[in-house]
Parts: structure tokens; sequence; C-alpha cells
């Protein structure tokens, strides 16, 4: 690892050993730093924080309270990156130039994404007939849920049809992607967070132009198209058709949750799996075994790689005479492409594909294939191509983790006196060339063979704070867990994956699932065995929202400097983390965001439930966030309820109604401190805390907690929020409604995971 000048560190020792006033020691740190900051200019290190200004400034455009102007933002950007430009001789106020260009660059690139896929959101309950193509189709074992390309809905003007829906339906699907259907359908609104700070699945979905979710109501069949859809749906119909072919096959050949796990690793479809498999891997550590991520990508392009160097060199005119390592790299890049495209274009594998692709593209112009800038790059085309991304958990693991194993791999390289690898240049030209590969992408390899403890725990390491604040969890037995996936990706899933994919055509494809079977089935023996030990998961309550923030610049400095005293900048970054995350978010009642449910904090301290149909999904985010592992289904009920509402009592005595019917309001109104009620309260409903469907719309889900200075409340939505994703409400006249039923669950663990 690089440190400081020997003569300087001579200097600073000797003035140590004076005994120099705080003054003067604090003149020598200073020198030390900048010292420590110019070897770090010297090795180019600064620019790999462009992208973290760039994501900084996409971040702040997501959660922002009202909607930038974009093209005051883009030109913002202009002016910065041209007055870096003019001030490229003062090193240090270009640099600031540059990173109010990135910052500025990155919330445009925010504003400009959500341009790109503005499209209508349904914004109240809707039952109807809608026609549409279906784009794709993911298998459940009861049911299946799948997507619709609406073109027409009824009673719906085309400014207020959705572009896209997500449908759930009770059977096997009749249909396939890239089919036509009329079917009756119940929609919702896309569900808002039902804790501040937690998952939005409102955003996500306007991201992915998902304009209501709901239910098939009868039956859903296909029917001749009007009209042909254009080339592209058609052809990700086409990959869906045979995703879910393989999918099924695998599936049906192994059978049950081994299954449904060899399934997901094959193509990446997951819905198969259930969710007591879900919670094991969980447990272990080991959930990214059913995502497709940079160890899958990077061995199949390796694969492609070494089989297309290998056809070629049989041939010793080429061999000789033409450069077949960069023939192989474009011909792997080829297949890497077609990999992303067949096993879904998740984050993980977004990223994934863009790092081999770069690494590939290094091979190809012969430069050092493995190193931060690439990843820098990697990341900088995420935020280009969907910064969204930026806030999910996909994003932040795995750019963490990879950044954490190259970090490793280049302090490693810096310690035997030389960066990267470079081949030897012995032998003949052929020769060098058949080693190109090995020297530029098997390094990971072998520092996994050699160090895959210490690999793994680096990367977790890294990972650890985005676990805890996304997830609320940790799992200390991943050491254990993420070699075996390792293990088993390597000589089970891609292998069995390739070669099973290219027999099933065949029909002989039967003895390659059998034996991913079996690699599976030891994987889960294992994984249950480390789920079931003491302290698998350890709980964790939510964190302040600042904490985040800067636990993520302390991975980012461990990681982006070389120097030893720039990396020590970490140690308070870290310091402050985890003071967030001791004062975060505490709460006695949580209220969803349709008013339907509750969760109250009893006498004991724990959290009980307010409600007569439970949501689980607001449910789990409520237990989550305050460190509790029960599951929803196994939290008390909060008081009573009856065919009305229903009322308990909260932590501090007082009580707590929810109203399901008008009828409640007079009494609940009159003898209940906290009202709440997914209908509109009348005018003379006047408790101390009134949480109607007009004040709901305004605030979204709600928590209180209560201190001694009185009550604390939090809020998903912003005052005056106003966001294509979370419109300002609309002012209505003041009259109670029915309750609306329970909308679908908006997400499961596994999308927010992904």
């Amino acid at each position: 690892m690089a440190s400081a000048p020997k003569g300087l560190t001579d200097r600073v020792g000797s003035l140590a050993a004076l005994r120099l006033s705080p003054g003067a020691a604090l003149a020598a740190l200073r020198l030390y730093f900048a010292a420590a900051l110019e070897q770090e200019w010297d090795l180019r290190r600064p620019f790999l924080w462009l992208p973290a200004a760039a994501g900084a400034g996409a971040i702040y455009y997501l959660v922002a309270p009202t909607e930038p102007v974009l093209w005051v933002v883009g030109a913002t950007a202009v002016l910065f990156a041209a007055l870096a430009f003019l001030a490229h001789e003062q090193r240090t106020l270009s640099a600031v130039f540059v990173i109010l260009a990135a910052l500025a660059a990155g919330e445009f690139s925010g504003g400009w994404r959500a341009a790109r896929v503005d499209a209508p959101v349904l914004d109240r309950i809707y039952i109807g007939e809608l026609a549409g193509f279906v784009e794709e189709v993911d298998f459940r074992p009861q049911g299946a849920r799948f997507l619709l390309r609406v073109t027409e809905a009824e009673r719906l003007a085309p400014e207020q049809t959705p572009y896209r829906v997500r449908l759930t339906m009770r059977g096997v699907p009749a249909f396939a992607a890239g089919d036509f259907l009329t079917i009756k359908a119940r929609l919702l609104p896309p569900a808002r967070a039902a804790l501040p700070g937690g998952y939005d699945f409102a955003r996500d979905a306007y991201f992915q132009r998902i304009g209501a979710v709901g239910n098939v109501l009868g039956k859903a069949e296909a029917l001749p198209a009007p009209r042909t859809a254009d080339w592209r749906p058609r052809l990700y119909a086409a990959v869906d058709r045979a995703r879910n072919a393989l999918a099924l096959r695998v599936y049906d050949r192994i059978g049950g949750d081994n299954g449904a796990i060899a399934a997901a690793m094959v193509t990446g479809k997951r819905d198969l799996l259930s969710e007591a498999a879900r919670e094991t891997i969980a447990k272990a550590g080991i959930f990214h075994i059913i995502t497709i991520s940079g160890v899958q990508m990077t061995l199949v392009a390796g694969i492609f790689f070494v089989g297309f160097r290998g056809f070629l060199a049989l041939f010793p005119a080429l061999a000789l005479n033409y450069p077949i390592k960069k023939w192989s790299a474009a011909l792997a890049m080829l297949g890497a492409l077609a990999y992303g495209l067949f096993t879904g274009s998740r984050v993980g594998s977004e990223r994934a594909l863009f790092m081999t692709l770069i690494l590939l593209g290094a091979v190809i112009a012969e430069r050092p294939a493995l190193s931060m800038r690439n990843l820098a790059f990697a990341a900088l085309a995420v935020i280009a191509w969907e910064p969204e991304a930026l806030l999910g958990a996909s994003f932040q693991l795995s750019f963490a983790a990879v950044a954490a194993l190259i970090a490793v791999y280049e302090s490693r390289g810096a310690a035997s006196g030389r960066p990267n690898p470079a081949p030897k240049a012995v032998g003949t030209e052929a020769e060098r060339e058949a080693r190109g590969l090995a020297d530029h992408m098997g390094e990971i390899s072998r520092l996994r063979v050699f160090g895959a403890l210490a690999a793994t725990f680096c990367a977790t390491s890294a990972t650890a704070s985005f676990m805890a604040y996304d997830f609320h969890e940790l799992n200390p037995y991943v050491l254990i867990g993420n070699p075996l996936t390792l293990a088993m990706i390597e000589l089970f899933a891609v292998p069995a994956a390739l070669l099973g994919a290219l027999l099933a055509p065949f029909g002989a494809d039967g003895l390659v699932w059998s034996y991913l079977g079996a690699g599976v089935g030891m994987i889960m023996t294992i994984a249950r065995w480390i789920g079931s030990a003491p302290g698998a998961t350890i709980a964790l309550p939510a964190f302040a929202p600042w904490s985040i923030a800067c636990l993520t610049l302390a991975v980012l400095s461990a990681v982006l400097w070389r120097t030893r005293l720039m990396k020590l900048t970490a140690l308070p970054l870290v310091g402050l983390g985890l003071l967030g995350a001791a004062s975060g978010q505490r709460f006695d009642l949580a209220v969803a965001p349709t008013g339907e449910y509750a969760a109250l904090r009893d006498a004991g301290g724990r959290l009980a439930l307010l409600g007569k149909r439970r949501d689980s999904f607001a449910a789990e985010q409520w237990l989550r966030a305050d460190a509790d592992l029960r599951p929803a289904s196994e939290a008390e009920a909060a008081g009573r309820c009856d065919t009305l509402g229903c009322v308990g009592v909260m932590r501090n005595g007082e009580a707590a109604a929810l109203v399901l019917d008008g009828e409640a309001f007079h009494e609940d109104c009159a003898r209940a401190q906290v009202v709440i009620s997914p209908l509109y309260a009348p005018s003379y409903c006047t408790p101390k805390i009134l949480l109607d469907r007009r004040k709901l719309r305004e605030t979204g889900a709600v928590t209180l907690a209560f201190g001694p200075k009185g009550m604390e409340w939090r809020t998903t939505r912003a005052p005056g929020e106003d966001r294509p994703w979370s419109r300002a409400p609309r002012r209505r006249a003041l009259a109670p409604l029915r309750p609306a039923a329970a909308p679908e669950s908006p997400a499961t663990k596994d999308d927010s995971r992904e």
C-alpha cells in the first residue's frame, strides 16, 4: 500500500519527538495530509470520486420534495464544467467546479430519466376491462404474476390509462409473453412506503412505467391481436418465453424449493421459490445465490472467451497471424450481452454486464482490465441509464462488494511492487496471446482460491452498513455462506446453465439438471444448518436517515484512496454513522398510508397490530424497523375489533381507534385520543390526533413517538411534496366514503432485495 514519502515521514517523526506545540503539530499533520493527497493526485484517484458526486446529485433528485426545473439544472452542469475547463491550471478550484458539475449532472440524469419514463399513474381503485400485450410472466407455486402493456382500458381516457400494469392471478395462465389479452381486472395505485424512510414501491413502479397493480377477475385468455407489436416487445417476449420454458424444465426435473433455486440460478426467474426457502437462504447470508451477479457474468464471459480462443487456436494460420485474443474478447462480449438479455435486466446483472464489457474492452485495447477506474465507468453507466437504482439495495450491495474486492486486489499489487500483473514477455507471440485473459481476469479467481475468507470479510465489511440500513439485519455467518455460494456457482450453476441450455433442444439435458439439483441440495443442507445456528440473524432498528450517508462516505474513503492516511479518514465517518444508527427512528404508533392498518406499542414494549385485515408487507416493515424478527403472522393483535373498526390502548395509556365504518365516528371521536380511518372524517370529529383519509393523503404513512417533549411526528411525504410518483393530493369534498378493500401487497422481500 502506498504511503507518504520517506523524507517527509522522517521529518514529521523528528518534529513529533521534539514534543511540538499543538499549533506546530497541526501544521505538521497538515503537511502530511498534503503529501498524501499529492500522491493520490499522482495515482489519479480523485477521478474515482466523480461517480460518487454524480450519484449524490441523482439521489438528491430522487428524495427532493419538489420537481426541479430540468433545463436550469442542465445549464448549471454545463456552466460548472466550462468553469472547470477554464480553471484547469488551478487544480483545487478546477476540482471544486468538477464536483459541482458532477452533482448537477447527476440531478439532471435523474430528471431526464423521469421525463423519459413518464406515464399515467392510477390515482384511485379501478375495476374494468383491460386490453393489451403480455410483456412478462413469472410463475409462482400457486398462480402467476405478469406485466400487461395496456393498449386500452374501459372508461379511462388515453391520458389516464397506465402504460403498464402488474397483475396476479390464480391457477396456471393459459397465455405467454407476447400474447394479446382482454381481461377484467381490479387495479389499485402503486402503494407508497409503509414507514418513513422505508421501501417506496410507488417510486420504483413509476420508473418501471407501472401505473397500477391488481388482480385478474375471472378468466384471462389469449386473443388475436388487433395489431402487431413492435420488434422490441416481440424480442423481449420471445426471450421471456424461452426463460420460462427453461425455468419450468429445471423446476419440474428437480422439484420443490431445490428446483426453484436451480431455476433461479439458471434463468433469473425467482417467483417459484417459497417464503420458507427465502428465509433459509437469507439467514445463511446467501440470498444472492438466486440472483444473476458478477460471479456468473464473469464466469460466463470467461467460458465464452476460452471457448472461442481455443477454437481459433486450432487454426495455426489464424493464431500466428491475427490477434485472436482480441477477436475472442469481442465474441465473448456478444456472449455476455446475450446472457444478460436472457437472464433479465436487473440492476445487479446490469452492473455485472457493464463491468464485464469494460473488462473485455480493456483486453481489446491492451489496457489493465481489473481496476477501480473500470468500476467507476460502470457506475457512471448505471447513473446515466438508471439513476433510480442508486436507492436500491442491489446497486449498493453489488458495487460495495466489488469495490472492496478490487481494493484488496490493488493493495496486493502495490505490495508486490506492481499495480497490476503483466504478462511475461517470453515464448512465441501465440503463447503470449494465450496467457492474456488469465493475466487480466484470473487474479480475482486466485484471490478467491487462496484468500476466500479474507475477500469475503472485506466484501462483507463494505456491504454491512447497506444490509443493516435496507433490511435492518446482519448475518454473521456470511463468512461461511459466501465461499459456499461462490463454489456452488462455479462448480454447479454456471456450467450446468450453459451445458443444459445447449442440450435442452435435443432433450439430453436431464443428467445436467440432476447434477445441478445435487449441488443445490448440498448447499441448502448447509444453509439450514447455518440458519439454525445461534445468532444467525442479528436484528437492528432503523437508522437515522443521515447515518447511511456517513457510512457510505466511509466505505468510499476506505476503498477509493490508496494512501494509509487518506484511508484513515473513514474512521471518523464510521463513528458518525454509528452514532446515527444508534439514534435512529423509534416510534410508538405507525399508520399505513391507506389508514386501514396500524401498529401500537403495548405496555410490554412490543409492537401489536391494529386492523381487521393485516397488511403483511406493512406489518413486516414496521416489525423489522423495530428490530423485531417475528413474522407478521405471529404479531399480536392490538385491542379488540368489531364490524365497525378496532380500538386499542397505546403505551402512554391513551386510546387509539381505527374507524372502518362511518357509523363508528360519533362514538370513537368522543372517547379516543387518536382516530385513524381510511374514510373522510366528519367535521364534528375533533380528537387530539386525527389521521383520516384527507390527512393521510397529505402525509402518507405516519409514525408517532411519545417522549418527554411531547409527541414527535414523522411522515413519508414532505410538506408540499409534489413528484411524478407522489403527486400532491387534490382537494375533495368533506364526505365519508366506504373503505377500500385490501390492496395487493406492493412488494415482496424478493423485490426489495433485488
